[in-house]
């Protein structure tokens, strides 16, 4: 299964893991399946079936958004990492 890194600000809605495996052949498909598993984390990742516009979320490192975004295949040795975004002056 892939691992999803987890960031530390949401850990705790994680049962406080840096990562977790979970199922799925597409990064909406792993993010569901995590969601389900945490359910804490589905309302912090997710408004409605979109991902939030301050969560970044990479596959290898690479982007989604510069991919396929949610549709984007994952296979069973790929890191999936969620990254907030960081604000500030």
């Amino acid at each position: 299964m892939p691992l999803v890194r987890i960031p530390t600000p949401l850990r705790p809605h994680a049962g406080g893991s840096d990562r977790c495996e979970s199922a799925g052949t597409t990064v909406g498909e792993v993010l569901n399946s995590l969601g389900a598993t945490h359910p804490g984390l589905k309302d912090r990742l997710f408004d409605g079936d979109e991902l939030r516009r301050f969560v970044n979320v990479y596959v290898n490192n690479e982007d989604i958004r510069y991919l396929d975004d949610l549709a984007t295949p994952v296979a069973e040795k790929d890191e999936v990492s969620i990254i907030p975004a960081v604000a500030g002056g």
